[in-house]
């Protein structure tokens, strides 16, 4: 059966759900359940390339990168594939949001919030201790697990791992999760989805509802959401850099720019370039 709504984990499907003007509402309500310390009320869409300052001019490349009313920085990225250095990063993402907020003259260091939440399409594997968990909540903390500081967190939420059907859903975060793991299965839009920020995200969501071109770019971006996931299974030797260049190889065979391919291989643009 052909599918009637599109692949969130696609990068064209989660744009259009989440990271264009229009799909700000569905974003605002999604983070506001993920994490509602942010007291979200509205989000201003921020570019998303940012420079960093070395010498060799590496990119960090954000799917969706806001901010709140109130100055707080909020990443959002969407992870197809593990990475060797998946964890650095993160932790070299968050950083950008927080070089920026320096001031230029005399400045007293104070630091706006800097949300950053990792969307995993696989198994995180580095806590054999919670080997189930869907929500990793990571912050700094001192040798008596004390917050050191409140202002950087890291949600991970590792898709794999969420299993609840329908009428297990309780909460509005468990809806979205349901929402985005099983978006492409649905025929019809659910009963427990019949509230108007679902029901828009339904329609957003909708294949027929695009243009030509919105189509022709969808299959494309499904295409390559396919194949690299079976170039995965055969090329990507946990991160030695001969299954990189396959990884590369192919990519680039698929179409894909040095952009993409450094989000799915871990390695700067640059590093791209050499090998």
């Amino acid at each position: 059966m052909k599918a009637k709504y599109i692949n969130p984990f696609t990068d064209f499907g989660f744009k259009k759900i989440f990271g264009e003007e229009a799909s700000k509402p569905m974003l605002i309500d999604f983070l506001t359940s993920l994490i509602p310390e942010a007291n979200i009320v509205d989000l201003t869409l921020k570019p998303k390339d940012k420079l960093g300052n070395l010498a060799d001019d590496r990119k960090a490349v954000y799917d969706i990168y806001c901010e709140n009313s109130n100055g707080e920085k909020i990443i959002v990225e969407l992870q197809k594939a593990k990475q060797k250095y998946f964890k650095d990063r993160t932790i070299y993402y968050s950083s950008f949001p927080i070089q920026e907020q320096a001031e230029r003259g005399e400045w007293n260091f104070e630091l706006k919030a800097v949300f950053c939440i990792g969307i995993l399409d696989f198994e995180f594997e580095e806590d054999k201790q919670h080997v189930e968990e869907v929500i990793h909540r990571v912050q700094l903390k001192n040798q008596y697990n004390q917050i050191f500081y409140d202002k950087l967190k890291y949600v991970y939420l590792e898709m794999p791992n969420f299993k609840k059907v329908e009428k297990d859903l309780k909460t509005r975060l468990d809806k979205w999760l349901y929402f985005i793991k099983h978006l492409e299965d649905f025929q019809n839009i659910p009963e427990i989805f019949k509230d108007e920020i679902f029901i828009q995200a339904f329609e957003i969501a909708e294949i027929a509802n695009y243009t030509e071109q919105e189509r022709s770019e969808y299959e494309q971006s499904l295409k390559m959401f396919r194949d690299y996931n079976n170039t995965l299974d055969t090329a990507f030797d946990d991160g030695k850099i001969e299954g990189k260049k396959e990884v590369i190889y192919q990519g680039r065979k698929m179409g894909l720019n040095n952009s993409d391919l450094s989000k799915l291989t871990g390695l700067f643009e640059n590093e791209i370039e050499r090998l």
